[in-house]
């Protein structure tokens, strides 16, 4: 048994598989900045400074200038405001992947793609018109 989960580690698809996960995780340390660092600014600046995160509906009783402070106080709260971002910052984050996947995928295909031939120099007539030549000079 021990042999057998040493061959299937051993295997390539599995190692793959690993190496694939961790640069995964190190890609959305990328990703994530990328969003929240640079686009979001960008549209927020757009849409006024509009932070949904702090929109909510407090279920129950109860005043609070925040949903942070009404869950502090252990209030049950509807933060549908944070469902929104999360929507949004997915929404971003896909279109980025979408985006950063095209472009690597158009350099991949022009790094593999043949390059053409230079057309080849006149070979010159093929054996059968050289054959066909002396045919009809012997006809003669």
């Amino acid at each position: 048994m021990l042999q057998e989960f040493k061959d299937f580690i051993a295997k390539g698809n599995v190692m793959d598989m690993a190496v694939g996960i961790i640069i995964g995780a190190a890609f959305t340390a990328i990703v994530g900045s990328l969003v929240s660092d640079l686009i979001n600014p960008i549209i927020s600046l757009f849409l006024g400074g509009i932070d949904f995160s702090g929109l909510y509906v407090l279920l129950g009783s109860g005043e609070y200038a925040s949903i942070t402070a009404a869950e502090e106080a252990g209030a049950a709260v509807f933060a549908y405001g944070r469902f929104i971002m999360a929507v949004m910052n997915f929404l971003i984050v896909a279109w980025v992947v979408f985006v950063l996947v095209k472009i690597v995928n158009r350099a991949k295909s022009a790094a593999s793609a043949p390059e053409k031939a230079a057309p080849a120099a006149d070979p010159g007539p093929s054996e059968l018109d050289i054959l066909m030549e002396i045919r009809d000079a012997l006809r003669k």
